[in-house]
């Protein structure tokens, strides 16, 4: 009795601490870092350097309960500490193990530690809260058929767990999933060990070996198959497909070791532990390159409609973006042209590969049209913000084959073996970091013994699209009317999620940028693809 009484008096002191150090400080806000994208992304005043993240499942339309556990590093001295996180509830929150006043101000949960964390101090933050998977229509958890996927980007990882949701804010992750029998859960990264069964439920836990960005988390459960193989030089290969159509994927699988095989040929070694696809029974109307385990919509391996070079230069653009989005992370989301840009370059170069699209086609059909692109979405290196509701406007042409075409006069500009140069030392020189547009042209202007400055910044920055160098027979339409520009604006921002199809519709398929009979271009344009009657050029999304 005794005891417990103390313990009441512990609680109850603990309790009037917490109120008294909230009643002297101003009444907490909603922080960002300054995004010009994003403005209220991120928080200032620490450096995120690990998540341990725990979901317990049930079903994909219950909230899952969920610890998150973060370690960070303050960067200034704070009086309160703010996360990212909406569309969950939380139950308790400490601060470098001591309890901590929690409150929810837009879309932040902002807590107020009993004592202050000191500048360059630890930062460990607790908090036990759930993770809805209802209404996704802003992103976060995907339902799939028989269980849940992720999808974060660009700034829907806070929908699923307390985050600093910025992709400038890199950190290594460790994810603990315990799900009924019967269903299998993965994550990004190695698992840690064996699955463990307790009881009616096991409990998967993975880790990455490497940094990531929140928007590349991805968490799957449901009934399926993990086929394991093996890449270039022993690297492991994992994929994860419904259970039911493990066979009937197997051919497509097959391709994954000649893709990898190919990109390290052009840009050198795959810069993670492992890679695979996760092949998911749900309509998300894009693919998504979330890192070591792109996320794909079961229908583009349907064989309906979708030509076999097309899905397989698709299948190159998520794994490019390992590379060039992943492991080379934009330092802001102004920035997102160098992921898909990038992305889209590697794409269109296999597609020529193949003797399907030709690259220079492909970048003559952009050509044309990138003044509209520019018009509608604004210059690759400075994008227009999505509208209102519509997050995901972001992904629009401009950013996909109107930025590799920014990649193609670079290489017309300075030749193939510098631009190859430029290529290899990007991912290598920046590989586990961030960079941004300045990074690039100061890397490039080195790689050519020139200031490419002057060049690059009307391809970068300008409401027009510049003289293709080697070109002077392209030409852009005359200026469109206030119609067309508006057409175009709203296709860019509505198809596929994450993405306008890029490019002019492939032989015989819908037009990029519209999306196909009831469908956008899977995830992201794929550019350069129209499959029959699907968008193609630029399938693909984020």
């Amino acid at each position: 009795m005794q005891l417990s009484s103390r313990r009441l008096r512990a609680a109850l002191l603990a309790a009037a601490s917490l109120t008294l150090v909230a009643a002297v400080l101003p009444p907490p806000e909603a922080l960002g870092i300054g995004d010009r994208l994003f403005p209220d992304l991120g928080n200032p005043g620490y450096d995120v350097l690990s998540y341990d993240l725990s979901f317990t499942y049930k079903d994909n339309k219950s909230p899952l309960d969920a610890v998150t556990v973060i370690d960070a590093r303050a960067t200034a001295p704070l009086e309160r500490v703010n996360l990212d996180f909406t569309h969950g509830k939380v139950a308790s929150a400490e601060v470098n193990g001591e309890p901590a006043r929690f409150e929810s101000v837009g879309e932040d949960l902002v807590l107020t530690p009993r004592r202050a964390v000191a500048d360059g101090g630890p930062l460990r933050i607790t908090v036990r809260h759930t993770s809805d998977p209802r209404g996704r229509g802003d992103g976060g958890w995907v339902p799939t058929e028989d269980g849940l996927a992720m999808a974060n980007q660009a700034d829907a990882a806070h929908r699923v767990f307390p985050c600093n949701d910025h992709p400038a804010d890199k950190a290594l992750f460790t994810f603990r999933i315990s799900a009924p029998a019967g269903l299998t859960a993965v994550a990004n990264g190695y698992q840690v060990a064996p699955a463990l069964r307790i009881g009616p439920s096991t409990t998967w836990t993975y880790r990455t070996r490497h940094p990531m960005a929140t928007e590349l988390a991805q968490v799957s459960v449901g009934r399926s198959a993990v086929v394991h193989g093996t890449g270039p030089h022993g690297l492991p290969l994992r994929d994860v497909v419904p259970a039911a159509d493990r066979q009937r994927l197997d051919p497509w699988l097959k391709k994954t070791a000649g893709h990898i095989e190919w990109m390290e040929e052009r840009v050198g070694r795959y810069p993670f532990e492992n890679y695979g696809v996760l092949i998911a029974r749900a309509t998300t109307g894009f693919e998504l390159e979330t890192q070591t385990l792109s996320l794909f919509e079961s229908s583009l391996f349907s064989g309906d409609g979708y030509p076999e070079w097309y899905v397989e230069s698709v299948m190159v653009h998520e794994l490019a973006h390992q590379w060039f989005g992943d492991s080379v992370t934009p330092r802001t989301w102004s920035d997102l042209w160098l992921n898909e840009g990038h992305a889209t370059w590697y794409e269109a170069l296999y597609a020529d590969g193949l003797g399907k699209y030709s690259l220079e086609r492909r970048m003559r059909e952009a050509y044309q049209r990138s003044d509209q692109w520019r018009a509608a979405g604004g210059p690759p290196a400075a994008p227009k913000a999505a509208a209102p509701g519509e997050k995901i406007g972001l992904f629009r042409p401009v950013v996909y084959d109107g930025a590799a075409l920014i990649l193609y006069a670079l290489r017309q500009e300075i030749g193939a073996p510098a631009f190859d140069r430029i290529e290899r030392r990007w991912v290598a020189q920046y590989r586990d970091g961030i960079a941004g547009t300045a990074d690039f042209v100061r890397l490039a202007s080195q790689e050519a013994g020139r200031d490419l400055g002057a060049f690059l910044e009307p391809w970068l920055y300008g409401t027009k699209t510049p003289p293709m160098p080697g070109h002077p027979e392209w030409s852009t339409p005359a200026p469109a009317g206030k119609s067309a520009v508006k057409a175009a604006g709203k296709s860019a921002g509505k198809a596929a999620p994450g993405k306008a199809a890029p490019g002019k519709a492939a032989p015989g398929k819908a037009a990029p940028g519209k999306a196909a009979p009831g469908k956008a271009a899977p995830g992201k344009a794929a550019p350069g693809r129209a499959a029959a009657g699907k968008a193609l050029p630029g399938g693909k999304r984020v």
